[in-house]
């Protein structure tokens, strides 16, 4: 498993993402203008900006933002996992097996800026393997810029499913 270290990449577009209002400039309406009427200036930032992450809608419950990815592999290894994990409940192999598929899932997800969907996939390795280091490292990670931005992360269970993948 290669360790990449994304944090400060992560920080920022977290930062952008949730960024809620745009500066606004106001034409100071003392100083006489072309026409003489007070005129407001809204910075815009770049087109590719993502979507900010919110629990706008009505019942409470997350939506996901970031980018749409195919998690049809991930998918399968976890629910490849999960029928070899019910075959051997008792075995911790199987168990580990079906927290790294999640893992992986969270992984990519957090590559594609889904954080609250990853941090669904994170929480669920941690519960079969409480000592999975990245799961945690992770988990921490996107549960720590949510409180530095002062925002509320999903509380378990309330994690929105990743982004359905158009081909």
């Amino acid at each position: 498993m290669k360790n990449i270290s994304i944090l400060p990449c992560f920080a920022s577009v977290l930062f952008v993402a949730c960024s809620t209002a745009a500066p606004v400039a106001v034409h100071n309406t003392n100083t006489p203008t072309s026409n003489d009427r007070a005129q407001n200036t809204i910075a815009h930032g770049p087109a590719e900006r993502p979507a900010p992450m919110s629990n706008a809608n009505s019942s409470g419950k997350w939506s996901a933002s970031g980018d749409p990815i195919d998690t049809t592999k991930f998918d399968k290894a976890i629910a490849d996992a999960e029928n070899n994990q019910k075959a051997k409940p008792a075995d911790s192999a199987a168990r580990t097996e079906l927290a790294q598929a999640y893992f992986e899932r969270g992984f990519a997800l957090t590559e594609a800026r889904q954080y609250a969907s990853a941090l669904g996939d994170y929480r669920r390795a941690l519960k079969l393997d409480p000592n999975h280091e990245e799961s945690k490292k992770w988990m921490d990670q996107i549960i720590s810029i949510y409180s530095m931005l002062k925002k509320e992360p999903p509380k378990e269970g309330e994690e929105p499913p990743p982004l359905p993948f158009k081909k």
